[in-house]
C-alpha cells in the first residue's frame, strides 16, 4: 500500500488500515460502480431519475417491485443499492435528513428505553435526544466518555437497548474504539448505531467491527457538494433490516428521487475528493500544530492526538475535519472569521469547498452555555471542514485571518 506524506512527511494514510476491498473491489472503483448497472428502461449508464409517485400494475394480484415511491423508487433503490455495498451491509434506507436516520433508529425502541451515548455528541442529535424522545417516549440518554470503554460498560442496565456510537465525534474529533464497544454491546445483547459521517466508509467501515447499524447524514461527504440534504441508515442484520424497511415505510421519512440522483452522482468521487481533503487537513493541522495564536488543535492523526493509535488501527486517515481553539475571546474570533477568504462560515460540512463552523452557536448552538463547557466547547472553538482548493492557499488563508486577532 503507499503512503502519501504531506511536505513535513507526516504520513497522512497508514498502510495498518487503508480502504480495503469489498466485493472484490477496491474503494475508488466501488464508490463510481456500486449499485448503478443495474437494468433500466433505456439501459442508461446513470440511473435515471423516477418522479413519479406511483406505478402501474398489471393487476391486483399483488404489488410489482415499485407500485408507490413512498414505499420504494427505483432512483432511491439505485443509490440505496450503492449504499448497501459501500458499507458492506445487507440493506440501506435513504432518508429525508441525517436527524430523519436517527429519529427511525429511535423508533425502534421500545417506550422508555435507556441509550447511552458519548459527552459531547452531536447538537441535533441531543436536542432530538433530550427535547423532543424524552417528552414523547420516555428515552432516558446517559452521557458517558466513549474515549473509556469500561465508562460505557458500567453504564449498562437492563433497560439500555442501544448504545449511539459517533467516531470521529462533532467537533471535537473524539474516537470510540468501535470493536470494544460492539463487544459490550453484544455481551449484553444491546444494539449499536455509529454515526459514520465524518468518516464515511472510505475511513472506517464499523459495520466490519461489530456495528449493527450505520448512520450518515448523506448531506456531507457522501453528497460532497453542499447541494442537498439527506441521510442514510444501512445494517448487516436481516432482522433489523426488516424492521427498518417497516418503519420508513410507516413513517415515510424518505429521500426524493432527485436527492437520491444528487448523492449517488456524489458517491461516484468519494474517493477522489477524500483522497485530496484529508491530504489537505493533515497538512493544515502539522502546519498549525504549535502556533501560538491557537489554544486547542483537535485533529486525530496527529502523532500528539490522545487517541493516534487507534486512528491508525481503525481509520484510513485522520479525517478532512480539522478543530481549533483559538488563542482568543469571542471578540477576537469574530475578527478572526470576518478575515478569512477560503473558509466560507456556514453550517455542515464535507464539500469541496472549504468551510467553517462556530460550534457554541451553529451546530452545537441548541445546547445551554454549561452544557457546552461540560463538553469542552467555548467561543473561540473553531470546526474547520477542509476542502479540495490548493493547500498552500487554506494555510494562507488562516495564517492571514489570525493576524487579525
Amino acid at each position: 500500500v503507499s503512503v502519501l506524506y504531506c511536505n513535513t512527511h507526516f504520513p497522512i494514510f497508514w498502510g495498518v488500515f487503508f480502504p480495503p476491498k469489498m466485493s472484490g473491489q477496491k474503494m475508488a472503483t466501488l464508490a463510481i460502480h456500486a449499485g448503478a448497472h443495474e437494468p433500466n428502461a433505456h439501459n442508461t449508464v446513470i440511473p435515471p431519475i423516477a418522479t413519479a409517485s406511483t406505478f402501474v400494475q398489471e393487476s391486483i394480484d399483488g404489488n410489482g417491485e415499485y407500485y408507490y415511491s413512498r414505499c420504494a423508487n427505483p432512483t432511491r433503490a439505485a443509490y440505496e443499492r450503492a449504499l448497501t455495498q459501500l458499507e458492506g451491509g445487507v440493506y440501506a434506507t435513504a432518508t429525508a435528513s441525517g436527524m430523519a436516520a436517527t429519529a427511525l433508529v429511535l423508533e425502534l425502541l421500545p417506550k422508555d428505553a435507556h441509550v447511552i451515548a458519548a459527552e459531547g455528541v452531536y447538537g441535533g442529535t441531543h436536542r432530538l435526544f433530550e427535547k423532543l424522545k424524552r417528552k414523547t417516549s420516555g428515552l432516558r440518554v446517559t452521557y458517558v466518555d466513549f474515549t473509556k470503554p469500561e465508562c460505557v460498560e458500567s453504564c449498562v442496565t437492563p433497560e439500555t437497548k442501544l448504545i449511539w456510537v459517533e467516531s470521529p465525534s462533532n467537533p471535537l474529533l473524539r474516537l470510540t474504539d468501535i470493536r470494544e464497544i460492539c463487544r459490550i454491546a453484544k455481551a449484553n445483547d444491546i444494539t449499536t448505531c455509529v454515526d459514520n459521517t465524518f468518516a464515511t466508509a472510505w475511513n472506517q467501515q464499523p459495520l466490519s467491527l461489530g456495528a449493527d447499524i450505520v448512520m450518515l447524514s448523506t448531506s456531507k461527504y457522501i453528497g460532497g457538494h453542499s447541494d442537498l440534504i439527506g441521510g442514510a441508515l444501512i445494517t448487516n442484520r436481516q432482522d433489523i433490516a426488516e424492521e427498518l424497511d417497516f418503519v420508513k415505510t410507516a413513517v415515510g421519512a424518505i429521500a426524493s428521487p432527485f436527492d437520491s440522483y444528487l448523492a449517488l452522482r456524489g458517491l461516484k468521487t468519494l474517493d477522489l475528493r477524500m483522497t485530496k481533503q484529508c491530504s489537505n487537513a493533515g497538512k493544515i493541522a502539522v502546519h498549525f500544530e504549535h502556533h501560538p495564536k491557537i489554544r486547542e488543535i483537535h485533529y486525530p492523526g496527529l502523532s500528539s492526538h490522545p487517541q493516534h493509535d487507534l486512528c491508525k488501527k481503525q481509520m484510513a486517515s485522520g479525517g478532512a475535519v480539522v478543530t481549533v481553539r483559538l488563542a482568543s475571546d469571542l471578540s477576537g474570533t469574530r475578527k478572526f472569521l470576518a478575515s478569512l477568504k477560503y473558509f466560507i462560515l456556514a453550517e455542515s460540512l464535507g464539500g469541496i469547498e472549504s468551510m467553517v463552523n462556530h460550534t457554541a452557536s451553529m451546530s452545537h448552538g441548541s445546547m445551554s452555555p454549561a452544557e457546552k463547557e461540560t463538553v469542552g466547547l467555548f467561543d473561540s472553538t473553531l470546526r474547520f471542514s477542509v476542502g479540495a482548493e490548493d493547500p498552500a492557499d487554506l494555510i494562507e488563508d488562516i495564517e492571514r485571518a489570525l493576524g487579525a486577532i
